[in-house]
């Protein structure tokens, strides 16, 4: 009997109608994970019980199980009775752009990616929400060469949206407001708009900050909803909600993905 392993995937919520009472215009989560006690069926439940459309982001990459172009329609595959979900292509690393093929990642109906994982000018891997793999030597030149990257990552790599957007380290996430100065938040919006990419606005980290969000806003660029939450324990696009109120944000302000037609 053949065993079939499926790989760490995360869900894209579209939140319905049901939150009109909080926001004129219905928003859309595009980060939420299986993970923890959170299983397939758990989700097929919560979307028929909330009125929640799913679309299903496949972790791709370095060290994940789906890791080069031979599993994506296999992967695909899974999903072809269920033509209500989206299905997304969660772009891990910085070495994704040379392990899949464009005919790979056109099958997905949108691709996204972060700056928690690079390698330092001193050749360390760095993933930055694990403390023992974060290498700061001195932290206005780790936020430099994080902008940096981040910048580089949005003008080369083929993506819709740029999620867990402006997080930090453990030791830096309280002084926010120190590292990311006007210069540094302009140096990645203006990025995120000459390459028509949306930046989420983060529920599990509460970012990026307001001030990001406004500047983001008055530039032209695009917003999504994400929670990328650990386990099962989340709630709706609270912080996400509060910035839409906070910023004036509205329908227009937001990308959706397109579902493509899958055989």
């Amino acid at each position: 009997m053949k065993r079939h392993i499926f790989p760490v995937i995360a869900l894209t919520i579209i939140i319905s109608s049901s939150c009109s009472d909080k926001v004129p215009f219905k928003i859309t989560d595009l980060h939420v994970h299986l993970k923890g006690k959170f299983t397939i069926d758990d989700a097929v439940a919560k979307s028929k019980a909330e009125n929640i459309d799913y679309g299903i982001a496949v972790n791709c990459g370095l060290g994940f199980p789906v890791h080069n172009d031979s599993q994506i329609d296999s992967v695909l595959n899974t999903f072809k009775d269920y033509p209500q979900f989206y299905v997304a292509m969660q772009a891990e690393g910085r070495e994704w752009v040379n392990t899949f093929s464009k005919e790979s990642i056109d099958k997905f109906d949108y691709v996204f990616t972060d700056c928690m994982t690079f390698t330092d000018e001193k050749g360390r891997r760095n993933r930055i929400w694990m403390p023992k793999e974060t290498w700061i030597d001195d932290e206005q030149q780790f936020m430099d060469y994080l902008v940096n990257t981040l910048v580089t990552i949005l003008n080369t790599e083929p993506i819709d949206i740029y999620v867990n957007s402006t997080f930090l380290p453990a030791q830096m996430e309280s002084r926010y407001d120190l590292f990311w100065t006007p210069e540094r938040m302009d140096k990645v919006i203006n990025a995120a708009k000459a390459n028509n990419i949306a930046i989420e606005i983060n529920n599990r980290y509460r970012i990026p900050s307001s001030a990001f969000i406004k500047r983001a806003k008055a530039a032209g660029v695009k917003f999504t909803v994400g929670t990328n939450n650990a386990d099962e324990n989340f709630k709706g696009a609270e912080y996400a909600l509060k910035m839409i109120k906070e910023c004036k944000l509205t329908q227009d302000d937001f990308f959706l993905p397109v579902r493509k037609a899958r055989i």
